[in-house]
């Protein structure tokens, strides 16, 4: 029977090269691998492309391994309902870092629940950080965002072409910007 292996990367400066890795040097010999880059441990396993693809292909028999819980997802429900559907398939799912743990059995499934809430947990610090790190930078008079394209004395005269009649598509073009910008520059006098 085939072992699937799966890596999951936030961001796409990201490589899931390690984590494929990690699960060679634990010695599973993968004959598939699957990986998503770019995708935040958040969406829904069942929403990424590269893991629904992987719940298409896998079989009763077939075992999947990751190399920690949190690549199957940060949200407990959301790791615990993955795992029940591979278990309802007739798949065992490991984890590198728990050693040779099935998480469909009895044992399994109490530390699946353990882990999946410390996942949840640890996605819910992040998130708690990152919104304290925007309201001390808020309160510090930091702008947040994209910096804009344009400085006040092209945005004055971008009003005061609109103003004379010039179109917005006009504009727009001699200005490198979309419409939208610069019709949000106009709403904004």
């Amino acid at each position: 029977m085939a072992t699937f292996g799966y890596g999951r990367v936030s961001t796409q400066e990201q490589t899931t090269d390690n984590q494929r890795m990690e699960i060679e040097r634990a010695g599973y010999s993968i004959e598939d691998w699957f990986a998503d880059e770019g995708v935040s441990g958040a969406v829904l396993a069942a929403q990424r492309p590269q893991f629904g693809q992987l719940l298409s292909k896998i079989r009763k028999g077939e075992s999947l391994v990751v190399t920690k819980i949190d690549r199957l997802g940060r949200d407990a429900l959301d790791i615990q309902q993955t795992v029940k559907h591979l278990k309802s398939l007739g798949v065992r799912v490991f984890v590198t870092q728990l050693g040779a743990t099935d998480l469909t059995n009895s044992a399994g499934k109490m530390l699946l629940a353990m882990l999946a809430a410390f996942a949840e947990m640890e996605r819910d610090l992040i998130v708690e950080r990152t919104q304290a790190g925007l309201a001390r930078a808020r309160a510090e008079g930091k702008r947040l965002g994209r910096p804009s394209k344009t400085d006040e004395n092209e945005r004055t005269a971008i009003r005061a072409r609109l103003a004379k009649g010039d179109t917005v598509s006009g504009v727009a073009r001699s200005y490198g910007l979309s419409r939208a910008s610069v019709i949000a520059i106009r709403e904004a006098a």
